[in-house]
């Protein structure tokens, strides 16, 4: 075989050497399974393999030195023909064995049954009589996340969006806004409040003027950069609250003690770009509020309001949603940033353990109104000296329809109080 191999190098192509070579390696595989060595160097092949006298040894030799053809060719990456063909031969010799011996090679894997299906998993059980998945298949005490979601989207509150963290308001849960946005509003219309709105977008150099302010909603601050394909000349934020949008305009709009107290609120958007894992009501994008927006001529003045508003607050919960809250004060590392100190009311979540925040009082002092320059003239002074202004900002989010469907829901899905619910009897 080698003086056959040297005398095709000597004279052939490229093609008919590497068939050669094939052909050679070939015989030196079949020889080392018949022999359990090497094949001798030195040109010239021995004039006489030895025999084996176990025919069943003889088989597996050949189907073993077969093998080694196939995965030879199929790692030259030989055409199709030539594998299929050398396969051919390795099913015969097997099927030869088999007939000889009465059973498999070796190793080789179990033949295919005709006629049997690859056994399938067993189906999931049916449901119970008169249970259907249209029902919670999480348990709240189980798995709260899971329950979660299930709950505000099977019983229609929510539908995901295609941007991360936004998410639509379906007319089951904005039903409920509207119920506490009614009872909200006409208890602060009696404080003489005013309803208004102010533009969703902020000039960057408005949010420069309070950095101190701005600092912490920096990472959350969404941007507008671009109109079309064009660049614009300075970036303008999507509102994360108001105080850097309303306060000039109070500027202009306070110049006496006569235009005080100045009581604004408005009902709208807010966009805060949470990199936490969002989740609908509690943690989004962009979620629906009312903020207030006060002036006093006095700290007193300013002081009561924060505590009668927090006071509102509570009743939201207490008289709308049925869920008891505790009012405190926040500590200096919490308070609203900006501000001299920030009440809250707290509800509890008992399948955490943990409590939430419900809504917000502040009471900003004088830090805005010396940063914007709200200024009156100083009643008792003669000589026309100024006075800062003190103020206030409290706002209510539709986060509290997601501590509803948290404190009452239960493991049949939604709970509503009544006071708040669309539909009141179903028959």
């Amino acid at each position: 075989t080698e003086n056959t191999f040297q005398a095709v190098v000597s004279t052939q192509s490229t093609g008919e050497i590497t068939a050669a070579v094939k052909v050679l390696l070939s015989h030196k595989a079949d020889y080392k399974a018949l022999t359990g060595k090497d094949a001798p160097a030195g040109g010239k092949a021995p004039t006489q393999l030895p025999t084996m006298t176990d025919p069943a040894a003889a088989l597996e030799a050949q189907i073993k030195a077969q093998g080694d053809k196939v995965r030879a060719a199929k790692a030259a990456k030989a055409s199709k023909d030539d594998v299929t063909a050398l396969v051919g031969e390795l099913l015969k010799l097997k099927a030869d064995y088999k007939t000889l011996t009465g059973k498999e090679i070796p190793g080789a894997p179990p033949a295919k049954q005709q006629g049997k299906q690859k056994s399938k998993p067993a189906p999931a059980p049916a449901p119970e009589a008169g249970v259907t998945r249209l029902g919670l298949e999480a348990k709240k005490s189980e798995d709260l996340a899971a329950w979660y979601t299930q709950v505000i989207t099977k019983s229609e509150m929510i539908e995901y969006y295609n941007v991360s963290g936004c998410y639509i308001l379906r007319p089951w849960s904005f039903a409920i806004w509207e119920a506490i946005q009614a009872w909200f509003d006409a208890e602060i219309k009696k404080l003489g409040v005013d309803n208004c709105y102010f533009p969703m977008f902020v000039a960057n150099s408005a949010l420069e003027k309070e950095k101190t302010h701005i600092e912490d909603f920096a990472p959350e601050v969404a941007w507008v950069t671009r109109s079309g394909q064009s660049e614009l000349a300075e970036p303008i934020a999507i509102r994360p609250t108001s105080e850097t949008v309303m306060y000039p305009s109070y500027a202009d709009w306070i110049r006496s003690h006569r235009d005080l107290p100045l009581k604004l609120n408005q009902w709208c958007n807010v966009v805060r770009w949470e990199f936490k894992h969002p989740q609908p009501f509690l943690r989004t994008r962009e979620f629906l509020w009312q903020e207030g927006h006060t002036a006093f001529a006095t700290r007193k003045e300013a002081e009561d309001e924060v505590f009668t508003i927090l006071d509102l607050y509570h009743g939201v919960y207490k008289e709308l949603l049925a869920i008891p809250t505790v009012k405190g004060r926040k500590t200096e590392k919490e308070k609203f940033a900006g501000g001299d100190f920030t009440t809250t009311v707290e509800g509890y979540i008992s399948a955490t353990g943990r409590g939430i925040q419900g809504a917000t009082s502040h009471h900003l002092g004088q830090n805005f109104s010396k940063m914007f320059d709200i200024t009156i003239e100083d009643p008792n002074s003669t000589t026309g000296d100024k006075l800062f202004v003190h103020q206030n900002s409290w706002g209510l989010s539709t986060r509290s329809i997601g501590v509803m469907v948290m404190v009452h829901g239960d493991d049949k899905g939604l709970v509503l109080p009544p006071r708040v619910a669309k539909i009141q009897v179903v028959i």
